[in-house]
């Protein structure tokens, strides 16, 4: 789901808006530096972690939004004397947002949208559709392809829906960094799509439905018919987690689990983008 569209939105019904973030945190605590969150008269935009710490923090920003203040910085401990047991400690930036800010906040958050992960479902069959319902929620950029334009029609989630006649060609034009899951009605066009992404050598995933039977038959596949590609990057079978539940929805909610970790290992560090524009310009 896009966060350019909300933050649009909320900007648009504000019209005195603060914004928190976490310049510094030490020890233990619900989120990083340069989480942020957009703090208005009446209602939020984001979150830097729950509890009393962003209770407590709510409610500094709408006082400076009341009493015309333009900054004010806290450093607040994450202990007992705020009735949050995290240990850690951080440091708050509180700034009112001018028109310049709210336009540079919106262009940063439409510029990540444009980098958000790509997320390619290869099948729109039942865990297809379920893995789109899933990834609609998440940060990324979901596809979902078929050949067969009826079971894409069966998909309500908010993701983009592709008929492809040839999706090898969807896999070839992916950007670098896609994760890609292969669940067609076809095994035979199963193996050509993971042998497709796997070729590729840049996936941050590329999964495949099937047991270990099936991984089994592509390795030979492969040997046979792709030139000694490897299957070393490939899991399969998607969302082991030890559940022997076959119903679509649970093994979309672990193979989600699974891409999601692949996608996110060395990004958690890292600041928001309209955080670091907007500080960058202070």
């Amino acid at each position: 789901m896009s966060s350019a569209l909300p933050l649009k939105d909320f900007l648009e019904r504000n019209t005195q808006v603060a914004l928190v973030r976490l310049v510094h945190v030490r020890g233990s605590a619900p989120r990083n530096s340069g989480t942020e969150m957009f703090v208005g008269l009446n209602e939020t935009l984001g979150t830097i972690g729950g509890g009393q710490l962003e209770y407590m923090m709510i409610d500094e920003a709408r006082a400076l939004l009341a009493k015309g203040y333009e900054k004010a910085t806290k450093d607040v401990p994450l202990g007992p004397e705020i009735g949050q047991c995290c240990g850690g400690r951080v440091a708050v930036e509180i700034s009112r947002m001018s028109r310049a800010d709210r336009d540079m906040a919106l262009s940063e958050a439409e510029c990540a949208d444009n980098a958000l992960p790509h997320v390619y479902i290869m099948g729109a069959g039942h865990v297809g559709r379920a893995l789109a319902g899933l990834f609609a929620q998440l940060p990324v950029r979901t596809i979902l392809s078929d050949t067969r334009a009826e079971e894409l029609a069966l998909c309500t989630a908010a993701v983009e829906r592709r008929n492809s006649a040839l999706q090898e060609a969807e896999i070839e034009a992916a950007p670098s960094g896609s994760a890609f899951i292969v669940l067609t009605h076809d095994h035979a066009l199963d193996f050509l799509l993971t042998a497709q992404a796997l070729s590729r050598g840049d996936a941050a995933y590329v999964g495949m439905i099937g047991s270990a039977t099936k991984r089994v038959k592509f390795r030979n596949w492969c040997r046979d018919h792709c030139e000694g590609q490897t299957i070393d990057g490939l899991t399969c079978p998607i969302g082991v987690n030890g559940s022997s539940d076959k119903r679509p929805e649970i093994i979309a909610a672990f193979v989600v689990a699974e891409v999601m970790t692949a996608l996110t290992c060395d990004t958690e560090n890292s600041a928001p983008l309209a955080a670091k524009a907007l500080h960058d310009a202070r």
